[in-house]
């Protein structure tokens, strides 16, 4: 497991610092985001996605399940000169009604490949977002050599092994307890791999929930990992990037844009 994973204020501005470096740039080629914007965050954790939102002044609301990262927000904005434009919302976002108030901006990044049923969340998430809005989703497609998140294991060796993930559910968890990592560990990492998600069944479920893609990108070197690494992001290249399920093994990160 890396430092960064335990300290939470590290992990805050790293997450902070690649949105505004990417993801705030990415979303302005199509729309204008200023402090009359609002601004939804699914899977918020501390909310260090949502700070150059609330720097620009926009409305924003960051929903998570995990109360104790809902708190850690709080405590992280209570100073921000723009706080009164926070809500944070500690439930299922299942739980809230999608006509209680709509969105111009949905974002999730590193969320998506964590959430069961994606087929029915996307249709259900869709109606946050205004007539006119855009939902920016980041993840990683599963069959890339960290898509099972074993960044997370203690043990040095596994968490710098890649593809080991992609091995059947018996084998990898065999692998995880001989080298000793814990059950919650292991019971984290087998849900991701059951939730893990590719290029390829992402893109069936936008097309089956009627979903238009207003912007993709490949990226070979996740732009995260600038922030995290010092890895200057790049895209990965064609023909790879058009070639289905084999793109999946050499994309770091997926970007979309996507609107109804």
């Amino acid at each position: 497991m890396q430092k960064r994973h335990k300290n939470k204020q590290q992990y805050f501005d790293e997450q902070a610092k690649t949105t505004k470096k990417f993801v705030v740039p990415y979303l302005s080629d199509l729309l204008d985001i200023n402090n009359n914007s609002s601004v939804l965050e699914i899977g918020c954790a501390e909310a260090g996605n949502l700070k150059p939102f609330v720097d620009l002044g926009c409305k924003v609301t960051g929903i998570d399940i995990a109360c104790g990262r809902i708190e850690l927000a709080k405590e992280f904005y209570k100073n921000h000169k723009n706080r009164e434009n926070l809500e944070f919302i500690c439930d299922d976002i299942y739980n809230v009604k999608p006509s209680d108030k709509k969105y111009d901006v949905i974002i999730m990044r590193d969320v998506i490949e964590h959430i069961p049923n994606q087929e029915i969340f996307m249709g259900f998430v869709k109606e946050f977002l205004k007539k006119d809005g855009k939902f920016f989703l980041g993840f990683p497609p599963w069959q890339n050599p960290f898509g099972g998140h074993q960044q997370v294991c203690r043990n040095k060796f596994l968490s710098k092994l890649p593809y080991f993930h992609i091995l059947p559910s018996p084998v990898y968890k065999a692998i995880l307890k001989v080298f000793g990592e814990s059950e919650g560990t292991i019971k984290g990492l087998l849900e991701i791999k059951d939730t893990g998600i590719s290029i390829e069944r992402f893109e069936r479920i936008l097309k089956k929930e009627g979903y238009t893609i207003n912007k993709r990108t490949f990226y070979f070197i996740n732009p995260n990992y600038e922030t995290k690494f010092g890895l200057k992001p790049r895209k990965l290249i064609k023909p790879i990037s058009s070639i289905p399920w084999i793109r999946n093994f050499f994309t770091t990160a997926m970007y979309y844009v996507v609107s109804k």
